[in-house]
């Protein structure tokens, strides 16, 4: 009777944990793209046009860029508004936004896309120090913010757009605070939660040796795409099949 009680009870159990992987397995239907510098959200149309087609809830975070501080809010209130859970998608400086807000309970992964994956500590300028790009289109105002050099802006930010669209984009182009570049993250999500990383191999703005070993050092699932900084832009079918991957379709 008590060997039959056991049985049972084992039953039980391997059925519980067997509906607990299942639970944690289903797909997730909630996506938060994040725009990186000298950029904003307009760039994820056409990812997010494939991911709505598809059957996904998209929101493109439109973050100040005062902070980190403040654009970790802007995100995390995205990821508030939602009902249950998300994938973060940060191009850029966007991924040491979603490095930091990923901890929120109910994001259950990250997508890297050309973007920085700090370790706890460090900050993009910490990064960029390590590996710097081929471009020096960076500079800075007299009062404290950051512009990508127009002349420069398609040769070395946005090389695989047509002329005319890259220069609209430099025309336009946010200029972030430099104290978003240069504060660190204090978690970093992508040692509690699965992780991607598109690299860009044509990358002139972020190295892409650098992208390589931040992806290698997070052990994220690691796609190549030739193109440049915004091969997000010039190829969202191939970014878009990341995420829904990452999203467990």
């Amino acid at each position: 009777m008590h060997a039959v009680h056991r049985i049972a009870s084992t039953v039980v159990l391997a059925l519980a944990a067997t509906l607990s992987h299942t639970a944690m397995a289903a797909p997730v239907n909630n996506i938060v793209l994040v725009h990186g510098f000298f950029a904003d959200g307009s760039g994820w149309q056409g990812v997010a046009d494939i991911l709505l087609r598809d059957g996904f809830n998209v929101a493109v975070v439109q973050q100040p860029e005062t902070s980190l501080a403040d654009d970790v809010q802007a995100t995390t209130r995205a990821v508030d508004a939602m009902q249950g859970d998300a994938i973060l998608v940060g191009h850029s400086y966007g991924g040491m936004v979603i490095t930091a807000a990923g901890n929120h309970p109910r994001v259950a992964g990250l997508v890297y896309v050309a973007a920085f994956q700090p370790e706890v500590g460090e900050s993009l300028s910490d990064l960029v120090k390590k590996m710097p790009p081929a471009s020096n289109a960076i500079k800075a105002t007299a009062d404290g913010h950051l512009y990508f050099d127009q002349a420069l802006f398609h040769a070395d930010f946005a090389a695989d757009l047509p002329l005319a669209n890259a220069r609209f984009m430099a025309m336009s182009q946010v200029m972030p605070a430099v104290q978003a570049a240069t504060a660190p993250v204090t978690q970093a999500a992508w040692k509690s939660k699965p992780s991607w990383a598109i690299v860009s191999s044509d990358d002139r703005t972020v190295n892409p040796g650098l992208e390589r070993f931040m992806a290698r050092r997070a052990g994220s699932r690691t796609v190549e795409i030739k193109g440049s900084h915004v091969a997000f832009i010039a190829r969202p079918d191939e970014v878009a099949r990341v995420i829904e991957q990452a999203a467990g379709r």
